[in-house]
């Protein structure tokens, strides 16, 4: 059995309910953006993006990025050496949001 991460990633700490309710925001952009057959209760936040995970593309994170760009009002760079990590899960790319975003 797993236990639930922190933000920090530690185990066993509970989210805040801010961090829970970004990434459920996130997720349904995903869904939307993206035209996903999926609902956005049924992504995982610890899921890798690419891959095996949602299967997401380059392309796909490009609309994603320009989807979050304007709705949380910073850009996100494909230059940022950070991307990576940024992208790799929905959970990484809400903590990420959490901190950058200005609305």
């Amino acid at each position: 059995m797993s236990l639930p991460s922190s933000a920090s990633g530690a185990p066993g700490a509970a989210l805040a309910p801010e961090q829970l309710a970004l990434e459920h925001e996130l997720a349904a952009l995903f869904v939307q953006a993206l035209n996903l057959e999926v609902k956005a209760d049924d992504i995982d936040p610890e899921a890798p993006l690419f891959g095996d995970g949602l299967g997401l593309d380059s392309i796909d994170v490009l609309e994603v990025a320009l989807e979050v760009s304007q709705r949380y009002g910073f850009q996100l760079r494909s230059d940022d050496e950070n991307n990576q990590q940024i992208f790799r899960n929905l959970r990484s790319l809400a903590l990420h949001v959490a901190k950058q975003r200005t609305r």
